[in-house]
């Protein structure tokens, strides 16, 4: 079985911006915004496809160690990545769509392999304090 995530958000900041913090400043922001998860880039170079990162993720309390693939980056589109947390894998991709010169929207989506469906809700609700938490840190911030 597999749980699938989709969480969007509207940012009033142009989607260059938003692509920025989200995208090109990952490394960085990530952990800010979900304080369970830390990040270190180990591929050399700004990111971009093939990009890997070393993650420790303790949404769980139990710390899970891990890395990340940039899979798909488009500036100002797409940002897509293929994570492993242990023997997890897990597929994510968010999305840039102007709406107008000021704002954006981000949509999060992910597919978590081999989770029961009872785990959808918890998941659900992890994604969406992240969105708040993006939306926030980008507005009040950028």
């Amino acid at each position: 079985m597999s749980v699938k995530v989709q969480v969007s958000t509207v940012i009033e900041r142009p989607v260059t911006d938003v692509f920025q913090f989200y995208a090109h400043e990952h490394i960085r922001n990530h952990p800010r915004w979900d304080p369970d998860m830390q990040l270190e880039q180990v591929s050399d170079g700004p990111i971009g496809v093939g990009t890997i990162i070393r993650r420790r993720n303790t949404h769980s309390g139990t710390p899970v160690e891990g890395t990340m693939e940039v899979v798909e980056f488009e500036p100002d589109r797409t940002f897509g990545v293929v994570i492993h947390d242990g023997p997890t894998e897990t597929r994510g991709r968010v999305t840039f769509k102007a709406e107008s010169q000021e704002r954006t929207t981000l949509t999060i989506s992910a597919e978590f392999a081999d989770m029961d469906e009872s785990m959808e809700s918890m998941i659900t609700s992890l994604v969406e304090r992240s969105a708040r938490n993006i939306k926030h840190l980008i507005e009040s911030e950028v």
